[in-house]
């Protein structure tokens, strides 16, 4: 494999204006990747892509293979503890699950899950939020049965979201508020669907407290309306 300095120069030539160019260097990455099975190149992929939203390096980063899955997820879960890059680190992640990977059985079993719900719990950047969960509900098919561990989690996460969109915090530009309220909208949606008698015995439980009642008036009861309709019309 190339020298760092050879990496760094070949990472520039990614986003030549020459797409001979690009494709040449495309393909000395690929063919180091399989022949170098340790993290260092991966972790040169993403620090560039977090730095220059590259669209060549983002291709070779959502092509990955075994056993540079694990490396990927690892660099990302340690930029998902870092407020500054945690936002564009979740961007990536939902290009690479989006096109459900080989091993996207995997996630279930990685750290970077416990850190995404851990930031979704936490978090108080509107935009983090709505990126974090729609990232989660993308990923919820690939762990239809592990993913049952999180369910406290994943109802967890809904109740306070759903508490976010009834309070609508001062700060938080309009906007960034009707993406938020879409995606917990498709949260429950994808909870209802996939765990709908945990994720009702959640709601009955959940929304029977006096503290809870207004968000489940106004937020909730309208969405599970919405759901049951369009669940009548599908």
């Amino acid at each position: 494999m190339a020298q760092p300095a050879s990496v760094g120069e070949l990472l520039s030539m990614l986003d030549s204006p020459l797409l001979a160019v690009r494709d040449d260097v495309t393909a000395v990455f690929k063919e180091n990747l399989n022949s170098d099975r340790g993290p260092v190149l991966v972790n040169a992929l993403v620090d560039h892509y977090l730095e220059t939203s590259s669209q060549p390096v983002l291709h070779i980063l959502t092509t990955l293979q075994e056993p540079h899955d694990k490396h990927l997820l690892d660099k990302i879960n340690e930029y998902v503890g870092k407020a500054a890059t945690r936002l564009s680190i979740l961007s990536l992640l939902g290009h690479v699950i989006r096109l459900q990977p080989s091993w996207k059985h995997k996630l279930s079993q990685a750290p970077l899950l416990p850190s995404l719900l851990k930031c979704l719990k936490m978090d108080t950047d509107v935009v983090v939020l709505t990126t974090g969960v729609l990232v989660l509900i993308t990923m919820l098919p690939m762990i239809p049965q592990s993913g049952k561990q999180h369910l406290l989690d994943f109802f967890d996460i809904f109740g306070r979201l759903s508490s976010w969109c009834l309070k609508k915090p001062g700060h938080v530009t309009e906007i960034y508020l009707v993406h938020l309220h879409a995606s917990v909208y498709a949260l429950f949606h994808r909870l209802y669907g996939m765990y709908p008698c945990n994720f009702v015995s959640f709601l009955r439980s959940h929304y029977s407290m006096k503290e809870n009642l207004e968000t489940f008036e106004e937020v909730v009861k309208v969405k599970k309306t919405l759901c049951l309709l369009a669940a009548a019309h599908g």
